[in-house]
Parts: C-alpha cells; sequence; structure tokens
C-alpha cells in the first residue's frame, strides 16, 4: 500500500492501491552549448564552470521550440515504449515553470497535438519539484480508482528563462522534457511511499519577479532583466543538500524500505556539489545515484525523468529494484517518492 506522509504536522495516510510507471520517454533540443562556449562569453575557465556545477555541456532550444514541442516528442515516446495508445489516456499532468504561454496551459496543448479528447489536462508549477510533484498527484487518481492511465510530463527551457547576462544561471540551466504513463500496479510494485512539502518562507530565494499580477512586464521590467530568473545561489545550496537527504530519508521510513535496499536514487540534477553533499549527510554511496547533469545541466522539471528514462535504458533499473525519485526546487518545495520498480 502506498504511504503518502504530510509534512509539518507529519500525519501519515493510507492509499487503496499504488500507481506504477510502464512507459518512459524524452526529448532533447539538438543544439549543444558547452563549457568552451560559455567560459568566451564570460571570459571564464571552462574547467571552472564544470568545477562549480558539474555540468560540462548543456542542451538548448532554437528560437522556434517550445515546452509543448519537446513535451509532445518526450509524450509519443512514452506511450510508445508502454505500447499504449494516445486514445487509452485519462489524464494529462504537465510540470513545467515556463510553458509555451500563461493561458491556456500547456498540458491542454500537448493534448490537442496528441490528438486526445476530452480528457482533463492541467499544468503544475513547482520547479525542480514539479515532475515528483505531478507524479504525487496522478498517484492519487490511480489509488483513488477515478483514472487508469496518466500521463505526467515534466518540461522546461531553462535557456528562455535565465537573463543571458548573468553567469551564476546561465550555466545551469537547459531545455529537455521527459514523460511517463501510469497505471495501476501489481501487488508489492510500484510506488511505495511518496512526500512532498513547501516552505514558502524561502520563495525569494530562487524566482522570476516580474510576468505575474504582482509585476506585470513594461519595457522597463525587461531592460532590467526582472522577467528573468533570479537567484541566491548561497541560500539554495544550503537548503537543498540538507532537505534531499532529509526528504529522502523520510520517504524511506514511511515505506519501510532500508537505505541499504535501495538499488538507485535519482535526484534532481541542479549542481553535482548539491548532489554529492546530500548523499554524504543521508550516508549513501554515490556508486547508486543517477547523475547526467554533465551532459545536459539543470533542466528543472525535466531533469528527473529524463534522468529516469536513461537509467531504465542503460539497463540500471530491473524489474523488482528499489529507486528512490527526489528533489528540492524554488518556492521553495521538496518532495521524494520510493518506487519497487515493474
Amino acid at each position: 500500500m502506498t504511504k503518502a506522509v504530510r509534512t509539518g504536522e507529519r500525519k501519515m495516510s493510507r492509499e487503496r492501491g499504488n500507481a506504477a510507471i510502464v512507459g518512459v520517454g524524452g526529448c532533447l533540443p539538438e543544439k549543444v552549448l558547452t563549457n568552451e562556449e560559455l567560459a568566451q562569453m564570460f571570459s571564464v575557465d571552462a574547467e571552472w564552470i564544470e568545477q562549480r556545477t558539474g555540468i560540462k555541456e548543456r542542451r538548448t532550444a532554437d528560437a522556434s521550440q517550445a515546452a509543448s514541442d519537446l513535451g509532445v516528442v518526450a509524450a509519443e515516446r512514452a506511450l510508445a515504449q508502454a505500447g499504449i495508445s494516445a486514445s487509452e489516456v485519462d489524464l494529462i499532468i504537465v510540470a513545467t515553470t515556463l510553458g509555451d504561454m500563461q493561458t491556456p496551459s500547456t498540458a491542454c496543448i500537448i493534448q490537442e497535438r496528441l490528438g486526445i479528447k476530452n480528457v482533463p489536462a492541467f499544468d503544475l508549477s513547482a520547479a525542480c519539484t514539479g515532475f515528483v510533484y505531478a507524479l504525487t498527484v496522478g498517484a492519487q487518481f490511480i489509488a483513488n480508482e477515478f483514472y487508469r492511465t496518466i500521463l505526467v510530463i515534466g518540461v522546461d527551457l531553462g535557456s528562455k528563462m535565465v537573463n543571458w547576462s548573468d553567469r551564476d544561471t546561465c550555466i545551469l540551466f537547459a531545455d529537455g522534457a521527459g514523460a511517463v504513463l501510469l497505471r495501476p500496479a501489481k501487488p508489492g510494485y510500484g510506488f511505495l511511499a511518496m512526500q512532498i512539502g513547501a516552505d514558502g518562507s524561502g520563495s525569494r530565494s530562487l524566482q522570476i519577479p516580474a510576468g505575474g499580477s504582482r509585476m506585470p512586464v513594461t519595457p522597463e521590467i525587461i531592460e532590467a532583466k526582472l522577467n528573468k530568473v533570479c537567484m541566491n545561489g548561497f541560500r539554495i545550496f544550503s537548503f537543498a543538500m540538507k532537505k534531499i537527504a532529509e526528504v529522502t530519508e523520510q520517504a524511506l521510513t514511511a515505506a519501510g524500505i532500508r537505505k541499504e535496499d535501495v538499488n538507485l536514487i535519482i535526484p534532481s540534477q541542479a549542481n553535482l556539489r548539491i548532489i554529492e553533499a546530500s548523499m554524504r549527510l543521508l550516508e549513501f554511496p554515490m556508486e547508486k545515484v543517477m547523475v547526467n547533469l554533465d551532459k545536459y545541466g539543470n533542466m528543472s522539471a525535466a531533469s528527473i525523468p529524463i534522468a529516469l528514462g536513461e537509467a531504465v535504458a542503460d539497463g540500471r533499473i530491473k524489474p523488482g529494484d528499489v529507486i528512490v525519485l527526489t528533489g528540492v526546487g524554488a518556492g521553495t518545495t521538496w518532495g521524494s517518492i520510493v518506487i519497487r520498480w515493474g
């Protein structure tokens, strides 16, 4: 039975049935942006960027590509891998920070492009934690037998959110989309425990100040770059390394799983130093941690599903394995899901 743990009062509740991931797909833009290219822009060494972030290169979308373009391809690949037709999808959830437009939702745009008729579709925003949040929401519909087949997509185009004169952010963020299909799990498999939480007092650590009702975009706002990502890197680092360890431990406890029995942890791919520091706090070996940000950078909501797809393709996840999807994001938000694969 799935256990959902509430932070704050830390109440625990049991759900009637588990969700399982039955198909995974991803989409990366073709364009590769290397550290050498960024080093020339900012008059720094390429090695300095790698030492600071763990990133060697990242993917960036071209001017014509939007979130739905990548999301549709990722969804089609997940459907193909699962052997499920688009007409069988009951619900679409898209985790994204920067969708195609403010309204309608990117989920609705993807729904139309996939030829799916009359099913609910909505976006969800929790930045790098967005995919874990979206899986947790989708799992509730499976557990309550409300829907049987749910398409969950994580997509972000970080290259279109950053201020390209701000070295600290543009070396980190990148573009991509990952998708999964959820269906009811076999007994003893699927999502064993989920934990999500948020602390709004940290909202100013990572934000895009303008573009909403608080600060509508004007020519002056654009000139000041307030419609782009603003980040307090030190606060994010300190928070993230502790919270990833904490939320992972809590989810494992809720699932009744020992750390020694975990086959693979897939964290949000924000920064290699954050991942390494959080695993040290968790006392978990890096050999059992999926890291691919050296090739792709921080794709926000897309990072975890793309890393999951790579791990499956590379044979790092086998039926019966216990894996953990875990991360933190702007908000501040955090989440962790313990899964028995199969």
